[in-house]
């Protein structure tokens, strides 16, 4: 399972099938907040403005395996094809901390010069953030991956925002983009329908407590996968994926990559290469489409739980257990995972997240939510208890430590 991103914030307003708000202009209306979401989960213990379209820049004069400077190719058909980094476009918490145009072209040129990622996969709900995003990405030469992330809103509002997405995806392709759509992630989360549960806090509740027919559970999510492929290869002439939990049952026969968020606790190097080698099965390429680890010492053996150390229920949110922060920890959790995937020849590695806004770093250990995190880069804000405008970032070590990965391996 995932580490908790879009769902772990407040829902928000009611939105329709483009990801727009469709009720009042008080975003916190009738919303599931963070700490409400958290907290629940916790105590059932489970894991949980449009940009340039593309021009004569670089993206236009890219072919669709690769650009022409022949960047993000294997090298002597060896390791993988795209290493990149997941970046989420989202509404945030605050008026701050929400998708804004300028940080993200800012985020986008140190994902490609900085960070020397070339590959970057788009994810989040908003159709015009979704292409705004894309298109800046694929501007600058960016391999994208395009994944819409619409939840707890009904199917066919989930498929119609699906459509539009992927026909922006088709409209980067036909423009000379590299980008590949995945037509939704971890679908027993985010979407109704499938287990019960209007929303993600009562699915996992049901979840965790039985009350569902596991059977049921399988044909709905086998179905909506078809469903969702099916919307997907009418408005997209690409490749496709669709970004899997590692125990779903996934038909890949309808896609063209196999896609796996992989957060696994595992401790050696054989372990890890025996449990992603059965996604080769299909003889499609596998692209890793999320993995990662907090930062604090111990979070590689909590696998995708490594979120859950916060208590939300405090006035201030407080890190519980005596956490030790190490970004050490994660950098090298990284770094030995990019090993096994260059070793087994996988398609695409892509770590998650760039940044989560919300999770800002502080000096004392029991209020640094980024230790909480899975970003690479830690979030500064300019006052203790909400952002302002001039919040800032800075890299951690794990960003240092994949730029220098992922530098070595375009050249």
């Amino acid at each position: 399972m995932l580490p908790l991103s879009t769902l772990d914030r407040r829902r928000g307003p009611a939105r329709d099938r483009h990801g727009t708000e469709t009720r009042g202009n008080d975003v916190h209306d009738e919303a599931i907040d963070r700490a409400r979401f958290l907290t629940g989960a916790a105590a059932l213990g489970v894991a949980g403005a449009a940009g340039p379209l593309l021009g004569g820049g670089r993206a236009a004069a890219a072919t669709a395996d690769g650009p022409a400077t022949g960047r993000g190719r294997r090298r002597h058909g060896h390791g993988l094809r795209y290493r990149g980094v997941c970046y989420e476009v989202a509404d945030g918490e605050t008026p701050h901390t929400g998708w804004n145009a300028v940080r993200m072209r800012e985020d986008m040129r140190v994902i490609d010069e900085d960070l020397h990622a070339s590959s970057v996969s788009v994810f989040g709900d908003g159709i015009s953030r979704l292409e705004a995003t894309s298109s800046e990405a694929a501007e600058r030469g960016l391999h994208v991956w395009l994944q819409p992330r619409l939840a707890d809103v009904p199917q066919p509002d989930i498929l119609d925002h699906l459509a539009e997405t992927g026909r922006h995806a088709e409209r980067l392709r036909r423009q000379g983009a590299r980008v590949h759509l995945s037509v939704g992630c971890e679908f027993v989360l985010f979407v109704p329908g499938i287990v019960p549960g209007g929303t993600a806090v009562e699915r996992i509740r049901n979840l965790t407590e039985g009350n569902y027919d596991p059977q049921k559970m399988m044909r709905r999510l086998r179905s909506f996968i078809a469903r969702a492929a099916a919307v997907g290869r009418s408005v997209f002439r690409g490749r496709m994926t669709y970004g899997a939990a590692q125990d779903d049952e996934v038909d890949w026969d309808l896609f063209d990559i196999v896609g796996v968020n992989y957060y696994a606790d595992f401790r050696s190097r054989r372990d890890h290469v025996r449990e992603l080698r059965k996604y080769g099965r299909w003889g499609k390429p596998v692209v890793v489409s999320e993995f990662g680890t907090c930062t604090y010492k111990g979070a590689p053996e909590r696998g995708g739980m490594g979120w859950d150390v916060v208590d939300y229920g405090r006035p201030e949110p407080e890190i519980i257990g005596g956490l030790v922060r190490s970004e050490r920890t994660q950098a090298a959790y990284l770094c030995d995972l990019l090993d096994v995937f260059e070793s087994m020849n996988l398609y695409a590695a892509l770590t998650y997240d760039f940044v989560t806004p919300d999770a800002p770093h502080r000096s004392s250990p029991r209020h640094d939510l980024d230790m909480a995190s899975y970003s690479l880069v830690k979030p500064v804000w300019k006052t203790h208890e909400d952002p302002t405008s001039a919040w800032h970032w800075e890299p951690k070590e794990a960003f240092h430590a994949l730029a220098r990965h992922y530098a070595r391996a375009r050249h």
